[in-house]
């Protein structure tokens, strides 16, 4: 799904050149759950911004979904991005006077589909987040996991391959934030693939994986299969149950 190699990030002024990337190579299977943990300032979200096509990098080569993002231009990369990924951000994001319904609708607009369409996904995605009885609900009349909760339907409104999160945990109680995990836990067990940045080294451990970036650099890989099969798992059992 997503293979980065040797990809470096410099940003420079007349005065200073910073390196917040060096040399990384990351691969990321189809249908995986990645956490990138590190402290503040050491490259996480970079790497999730030149993930998510939001940056270019200056160095190396990046591959997603099949495609050198390098032989793109600036079209193709919209298409790309608005085709095959969906973003959650810790601070949600949410439009403060528009619905939660309009909310997952605006991305899909730029999309440029069509009315139904729209609808079919919009109303699939509240679903599948446990929202529909709230779609007229503005974001300031929801729980901080609720409305972390919508960002997570408008994303899935898109139908991603991929989903990056930024801190999705970030701004919420130890409990919501554990029912914010097990959502994305549902969502991957679905076979979309989540590369998640966080600080919590417990939900860190949930996912398959787990990398480490220290200024700038790769410097620790593990996995977490054991922790990861289980909710899979745990998932398709309910799914089961429910059909």
């Amino acid at each position: 799904m997503l293979r980065m190699q040797n990809v470096s990030k410099v940003f420079r002024t007349e005065e200073i050149e910073t390196h917040a990337l060096r040399s990384m190579d990351v691969h990321v299977q189809d249908g995986e759950f990645t956490a990138v943990t590190g402290p503040s300032g050491s490259g996480k979200t970079t790497f999730l911004n030149i993930a998510g096509l939001l940056e270019d990098h200056t160095e190396g080569s990046y591959t997603l979904d099949g495609e050198d993002v390098a032989k793109l231009n600036d079209r193709g990369r919209s298409r790309l991005r608005n085709e095959k990924i969906g973003f959650i951000f810790q601070s949600f994001n949410l439009i403060p006077d528009l619905s939660i319904y309009d909310n997952v609708d605006v991305p899909l607009r730029y999309r440029g589909l069509k009315s139904f369409a729209r609808k079919q996904r919009i109303e699939e995605a509240l679903d599948w987040v446990g929202l529909s009885a709230r779609r007229n609900y503005l974001p300031a009349q929801l729980s901080g996991g609720q409305q972390q909760r919508v960002a997570i339907a408008r994303a899935l409104a898109g139908k991603p391959r991929l989903i990056l999160a930024d801190e999705p945990t970030g701004n919420l109680d130890s409990l919501m934030a554990r029912q914010v995990m097990e959502l994305l836990e549902k969502i991957n067990a679905g076979g979309t693939t989540i590369v998640m940045v966080t600080h919590d080294p417990d939900l860190a451990r949930r996912a398959h994986r787990n990398i480490q970036i220290v200024d700038g650099q790769l410097t620790d890989f593990r996995i977490y299969e054991p922790l990861a099969q289980e909710a899979t798992n745990r998932y398709a059992q309910v799914e089961g149950a429910l059909s």
